[in-house]
């Protein structure tokens, strides 16, 4: 067996349920998962109509490159979302559909790292738990870049990384939003990343899954590809971003997403691809040449986690330390007590699941960042969402 398997963590949601088994929560409370963070607003109906209109393409091998109509759908929505330059976008050399962003996160550190020269791959911290696992299965070492309140609200101090570990550093992950944080990183801290990837020749793999939940439609976040373009970088040398359907469209379960920037790198990487074999099936490429092409159903559910967040906020706001995000749909509360305390006995007595940020962050540089805060998915109907933040309060008038 691959002995990096070893080093394999937990997954967070193994833990969860671990603690949960401990647990029997009251019969008489429904229960609301505020754990996990998959969408559940209906999917689109002409997205799901136009995924059964294409069904004959399972007759066909799709190939790893994807259809030219989704590459050229994806390029026009990621050119009018960013801003970006006419024509700086070529869908034949800049895009590449995927099967979702975790499995194209996963594989990307596959492709890009060179295990030969004792590498390391950065990952914020709390992370998605897939960039680590991505680097100990690629031959790398994951190097923690800590994100705390007290640390430009979420975002890592990079002047604080040392010479020597940029030097080693192949890749870095991040997310933006955050994931589980909601920060969203600025104009001149990806500028400072740019540079020091040109200084230290690395890559900048930017996960933008959350980039089309946000709060105020008049500052919609900004995207690595973005700024690359607005300092004149319009090869995207060394800047690579994720997207996906799953947030945007509540379509997790058709897995489609994008891969988009640096054209030499993505050459490499379909190379990789065209081994692995995870082309897109037809269908789901015909479905989601829909979804890119349309906004109306994005801006309706940007309103429905609106609504949400105002609703859970005013409840909560008053009895615990927790904020509206910059972007994205989670709440970062910070807990009266321990975090697995909390969450154990939130659902032991309210029958609500949370998840413990401790699960999604590591011990670094003397301290864990997810220590002392849950994290809250307000992925449940208005209702549930405003059931269970009333009985998050409850809960926390009882400690």
């Amino acid at each position: 067996m691959n002995p990096d398997l070893n080093q394999l963590h937990p997954y967070p949601f193994e833990k969860l349920a671990k603690l949960k088994a401990e647990i029997t929560p009251p019969a008489n409370l429904a229960h609301i998962a505020l754990s996990i963070g998959e969408p559940k607003h209906p999917a689109p109906q002409f997205i799901a109509d136009e995924l059964t209109a294409s069904l004959q393409g399972l007759a066909k091998y799709p190939i790893a490159k994807g259809l030219p109509e989704l590459r050229q759908s994806i390029a026009r929505w990621l050119s009018h979302r960013f801003q970006l330059p006419a024509n700086s976008i070529d869908a034949d050399q800049h895009i590449i559909p995927v099967n979702g962003t975790r499995e194209a996160l996963f594989a990307f550190a596959q492709a890009v790292v060179d295990r030969t020269n004792k590498p390391l791959v950065l990952t914020p911290n709390p992370f998605y738990q897939i960039y680590e696992g991505a680097a100990y299965l690629a031959g790398a070492e994951p190097y923690y870049l800590n994100c705390t309140a007290a640390d430009n609200h979420y975002l890592p101090d990079f002047d604080a990384v040392s010479e020597s570990t940029w030097q080693r550093c192949q890749l870095i992950y991040f997310c933006s939003p955050g994931n589980p944080t909601g920060a969203v990183i600025g104009r001149e801290t990806w500028q400072k990343l740019i540079r020091l990837a040109d200084k230290h020749d690395f890559i900048i793999a930017s996960d933008e899954c959350y980039s089309e939940i946000y709060p105020d439609e008049r500052k919609p976040p900004i995207g690595l590809l973005q700024v690359a373009a607005e300092i004149g970088r319009t090869d995207y040398q060394r800047c690579v971003v994720f997207h996906s359907l799953s947030k945007r469209s509540n379509l997790p379960g058709m897995r489609s997403g994008f891969v988009a920037g640096d054209a030499e790198v993505l050459k490499k990487f379909l190379l990789y691809r065209t081994y692995h074999g995870s082309a897109m099936p037809p269908h789901h490429q015909a479905a989601s040449i829909k979804a890119w092409g349309d906004e109306q159903h994005v801006l309706n559910n940007r309103n429905l986690y609106r609504q949400k967040f105002k609703a859970v906020l005013e409840i909560l706001s008053n009895v615990m330390d927790v904020q509206q995000p910059d972007a994205g749909f989670y709440l970062w509360a910070k807990t009266p007590i321990s975090e697995t305390e909390f969450a154990q006995r939130l659902l032991a007595e309210q029958n609500v699941a949370v998840l413990p940020g401790s699960y999604l962050s590591r011990k670094a540089h003397g301290e864990n960042p997810g220590s002392g805060y849950v994290r809250m998915a307000l992925v449940a109907p208005l209702d549930e969402c405003i059931d269970a933040a009333n009985r998050i309060k409850t809960l926390i008038h009882s400690l």
